[in-house]
């Protein structure tokens, strides 16, 4: 069983991380995907889950009043339990085999769920980062290698 986690900007993928992601799930074949259920970039990798065949599971988000106001509710196979963003991020990365982030942005930022979980993956799963231009850089578990195409 492979296992893909993904993490993405509210604000949705670029038509160019779309293809590089679509790429991805062909090369990783997963046949389970794990995602944080927002609007946006979670939306647009739950449909090319879909699209692949993989078995999508839901770790839906909570804010610090218990809130999901940006949850998407994908109709997914699966559902977690609702946990505060942070920990359900981490929930996504230590469940998964390999971490696909779609960020909106090149450069990293703090304060940023996205690069938060980024940083969280780096050393503990294969990471891919593929950029607003589709651009992909990959991240061994162990550090030892990184690799951009």
């Amino acid at each position: 069983m492979t296992v893909v986690g993904f993490t993405g900007t509210w604000r949705g993928m670029t038509l160019e991380q779309i293809r590089a992601v679509k790429a991805l799930l062909e090369e990783l074949d997963p046949t389970d995907v794990h995602h944080g259920d927002c609007i946006g970039a979670d939306e647009n990798f739950d449909d090319l889950a879909r699209d692949h065949g993989a078995h999508r599971v839901a770790f839906p988000g909570t804010d610090s009043r218990g809130r999901s106001p940006k949850r998407a509710y994908c109709l997914t196979e699966h559902e977690r339990p609702a946990a505060p963003y942070l920990e359900r991020n981490r929930a996504i990365v230590d469940s998964s085999d390999y971490l696909v982030a779609c960020p909106g942005e090149f450069v990293e930022r703090t304060r940023s769920g996205t690069w938060s979980t980024v940083r969280y993956a780096r050393g503990r799963c294969w990471t891919y980062l593929v950029t607003p231009d589709g651009a992909v850089t990959v991240t061994s578990p162990l550090r030892e290698s990184e690799a951009t195409s």
